[in-house]
């Protein structure tokens, strides 16, 4: 009797030992448990920690919670200027529903992926060149809501969207090089056309100090010359002022008259100044021997 209980006892422990071995689950910290009983979805989701289910009967399968990194295949297409391009792009998206991210959707994973690629084709041709390139954070936030739009109901959350390359063609390019080029001569063009203008306002200033004080503008030759000098050169260009030549003219004395013979009214004047003046005639005879010695 005591052999038949105590085999009773041991049979019944290796079985109660199975049973628990069957039915225990462990669920992690950034799981959830989603529990399946012969078909029909339990109401209660299971959260991180030891958890038992119904051999046989009850189905356990997890969900993980984390945010899944995405990356979203290059797609091309031609923008709204006509001009083709090759974007990719990435996706962080996070379940927030473990029981309708398997029942609403077969693979959700799949299901992001593909509405990511057709979303991001759709943005690429509402959108213009300079957008795509320059204007990165509004396209982003389109994208995130095309996404998020019909994700809310499987269960899943876009957490965040990003363009990561725009591929372009070599000619588009060297065409965006010449105009970026074009551009940054024409801005130092001007740069130096401003200059140039404030110069010479600043010297039309100083010229007329300096034409009340002619004194100034020898000073500011010694000091030409001095700057001249200073870089040790063999030869010195010295240039004349023209208002030195001027003083000196007006300093030279003026030269004497020649006397004027006052003439009597009625006179009469001498031959040779009423006679015009003739130039001396050449010798038609002379010229021929002279060409004939030639």
């Amino acid at each position: 009797m005591v052999e038949e209980l105590v085999t009773a006892g041991v049979t019944l422990a290796s079985v109660g030992a199975v049973y628990a071995m069957a039915a225990a689950r462990v669920v992690k910290q950034y799981e959830r448990g989603v529990v399946f009983r012969l078909g029909r979805l339990r109401s209660n989701v299971r959260g991180p920690g030891f958890t038992m289910v119904v051999p046989f009967v009850d189905k356990l399968r997890k969900v993980n919670m984390q945010i899944v990194t995405m990356p979203v295949p290059a797609q091309e297409g031609i923008t709204r200027d006509n001009v083709t391009v090759r974007v990719d792009a990435v996706v962080y998206f996070k379940v927030v529903d473990a029981a309708d991210a398997l029942v609403q959707v077969e693979d959700y994973r799949f299901a992001v992926s593909q509405m990511a690629q057709t979303s991001l084709r759709s943005i690429i041709g509402k959108s213009d060149l300079d957008d795509l390139l320059s204007n990165r954070e509004k396209l982003n936030q389109g994208l995130e809501l095309m996404i998020d739009s019909p994700s809310i109901g499987w269960g899943v959350q876009i957490d965040r969207v990003e363009i990561k390359d725009v591929s372009l063609p070599e000619t588009m390019k060297r065409s965006m090089a010449r105009q970026a080029e074009a551009d940054r001569e024409r801005r130092a063009r001007i740069i130096n056309a401003d200059a140039e203008l404030q110069a010479s306002k600043k010297l039309a200033e100083a010229a007329e100090q300096m034409s009340e004080q002619p004194a100034a503008l020898q000073l500011r030759l010694l000091q030409t010359v001095v700057a001249v000098a200073a870089e040790k050169n063999s030869t010195l260009v010295l240039p004349f002022p023209v208002e030195l030549l001027r003083f000196l003219e007006r300093a030279a004395p003026a030269a004497p008259a020649p006397p004027v013979t006052p003439v009597a009214p009625g006179a009469p004047q001498s031959v040779q100044e009423q006679l015009p003046s003739a130039e001396p005639q050449s010798d038609p005879e002379s010229e021929a021997s002279n060409s004939g010695q030639d």
